[in-house]
């Protein structure tokens, strides 16, 4: 009799703490006054999509800005091609890297809201500067519309507004994306689902971003004035904003947790010191600290890898496991296995950059190629950016068919949560950059064929839409590794740092822009010296199809690379709420949320 009431004790408890998880969050965050969080009124899809809006706005003028920057550099700057280029992919590299500062700063400091609310207004500041250069006198180009050659006063002004985008994007980027995916719990079955869609319809509002940014803002600076296209996108800019601050009471906030650098070097110490000790027969004489004295953020596993590190959460006997600790001597398992997930990545993120060089070509060359081919079409003149929307029409559509088709089928295949493994899923979005360079290289061997035979009108005798594969082949291969990068990189970093985690997905797209502005370099170099530079004055007198080739060849290398290392990288282990003991095998692709 007494042990059917105590079975029915335990029954009721666990119900209470059931009720009790569907009707607040215990995740670590706050809502926006400082308290535990109610989960019926704040996070989740109701949260998100006020940052999906402000997202949808950055990206609208980002693309349209970024994809006319080439046009504009040769046109109005009068830069000639190389030099363009270069500044492209500088001024790329530069938005792309500098999401490691702002991640920092949100990370450790600002919070993520705050980062994105002070970031948000410097960009403000550029896109006002960048409509000024236009409609301010002493700040135009010239007196006529057709300039021989710019004031250096508006040259200025339109560097300095379009690098303090720059500086922008570097607060905005990263802090926005993980502020999102952090509006969802990962310990509430539903919403660990919603979160691993997320990032898939993060993508997909980003492209409808950006293929608004590449027909509708391209058009407008074609056909009307760059001046008014700036003003539209400040407009639309300063109203997302206004709606982001409107959704403040239905988000929830992590608050900043110092410098995620310092606890890595705490490990690094503490192994260093204690690296004459040996190791212990069993992973549970290491030090941690059990679940219900864990202040914030959650467990993780140990792992076998990367032992010479598991020395600085081993306790010596003048230690004891239940006083407070000097951190510089002795570290938790947790702060361990955290320092080996960011080692870890560092294989990664390097052998993700040749795709990331094939991507920049996109916003540089392609754009460049539909300039000088036939973009008439019934007597409209189709805008040269405007064909990169077919890039974003790709993406959408393989994001589409890879959430509503492949998971579904995939996680009944599999059992896999997530429907395939993270670093799969990169691995395809690298198959298809490596068909995009094949691609573009028998194109532009094409076209350069039809000059060949005609020098004055060969190139206007091949449509626009000959671009038209390449760009759609490189969307689609984003929508698996670009979005399988972002997963990735917000998912396996310590939950401390995931702003910085999305940081490095930025940085691996940074660093590629600058690689493939030394590249050119060094081809160029390397080619004139053979006889001929495959970069000439203009397209026509380049070798294109050479470079694609190239960059194919670099990619297919790469790719077993990225295989090689892919097979032996150890996912986050996350420990259990609900078991205290973690099983080594028990990992998988699906990470932390699955």
């Amino acid at each position: 009799m007494e042990q059917t009431k105590g079975n029915e004790m335990r029954n009721i408890n666990v119900t209470d703490d059931h009720d009790d998880d569907e009707k607040w969050v215990y995740d670590s965050s706050v809502d926006h006054k400082g308290r535990l969080p109610l989960r019926a009124s704040t996070g989740a899809w109701k949260a998100s999509l006020f940052i999906i809006a402000i997202e949808f706005s950055e990206r609208l003028s980002y693309f349209g800005i970024a994809t006319s920057l080439i046009i504009y550099l040769t046109k109005v700057i009068h830069q000639d091609l190389k030099t363009a280029a270069r500044s492209v992919n500088y001024w790329a590299g530069v938005t792309t890297l500098m999401p490691l500062f702002g991640g920092f700063i949100a990370d450790a400091y600002l919070g993520r809201f705050f980062t994105v609310l002070c970031s948000t207004i410097v960009y403000l500041l550029g896109l006002i500067l960048l409509t000024m250069s236009w409609f301010v006198p002493s700040l135009k180009a010239c007196e006529g519309d057709v300039c021989a050659e710019p004031r250096k006063a508006h040259e200025v002004a339109f560097f300095l507004a379009i690098y303090l985008i720059s500086i922008g994007t570097g607060g905005h980027k990263p802090s926005l994306e993980s502020f999102g995916a952090d509006q969802f719990d990962d310990d509430h079955p539903q919403e660990r689902k919603n979160k691993m869609s997320f990032f898939n319809w993060w993508n997909s509002g980003l492209c409808s971003g950006l293929l608004l940014g590449v027909t509708v803002i391209v058009y407008v600076q074609d056909h009307v004035n760059w001046g008014i296209a700036d003003n539209i996108l400040t407009v639309v800019m300063a109203s997302s904003l206004l709606i982001f601050i409107i959704g403040r009471p239905y988000y929830r906030y992590r608050m900043p947790s110092g410098s995620p650098l310092t606890p890595m070097l705490q490990v690094l110490v503490a192994a260093i010191s204690k690296r004459k000790l040996p190791h212990p027969s069993s992973p549970a004489d290491l030090y941690e600290v059990p679940n219900s004295q864990k202040a914030q953020g959650r467990l993780l596993c140990h792992t076998k890898k990367l032992k010479f590190l598991d020395r600085a959460a081993i306790v010596e006997e003048k230690e004891n496991s239940f006083e407070k600790q000097d951190p510089w001597r002795l570290v938790t398992v947790t702060k361990v296995e955290e320092m080996k997930l960011v080692l870890n990545m560092i294989p990664i993120w390097l052998a993700t950059l040749p795709f990331g060089i094939c991507v920049a070509q996109a916003a540089t060359f392609f754009i460049k190629q539909g300039v000088v081919m036939n973009r008439n079409i019934g007597g409209f003149l189709i805008p040269p950016a405007s064909i990169y929307s077919l890039a974003a029409i790709g993406m959408i559509t393989s994001v589409i068919i890879y959430e509503k088709i492949l998971v579904p089928i995939l996680r009944k295949a599999t059992g896999n949560e997530r429907g395939m493994k993270i670093l799969q899923r990169i691995g395809i979005g690298m198959l298809f950059s490596i068909a995009t360079m094949i691609v573009a290289a028998l194109v532009e061997k094409k076209r350069l064929g039809a000059v060949k035979k005609d020098p004055v009108n060969g190139s206007l005798s091949m449509s626009v839409f000959w671009l038209a594969p390449q760009f759609l082949i490189i969307g689609a291969g984003d929508g698996f590794a670009l979005v399988g990068l972002q997963e990735y990189f917000y998912d396996q970093v310590p939950d401390s740092m995931r702003s910085l985690g999305i940081a490095f997905y930025l940085s691996v797209i940074g660093a590629a822009n600058f690689l493939s502005s030394l590249l050119i370099t060094l081809v160029d170099h390397v080619t004139e010296k053979g006889g001929k530079s495959w970069f000439g004055k203009d397209l026509n007198s380049s070798r294109l199809d050479n470079f694609y080739w190239l960059l194919a060849i670099m990619t297919m290398a790469n790719l077993l690379l990225f295989v090689f290392v892919a097979k032996r990288y150890s996912y986050k282990n996350v420990q259990s709420l609900a078991v205290a003991n973690c099983n080594e095998d028990d990992h998988d692709a699906a990470g932390s949320m699955a």
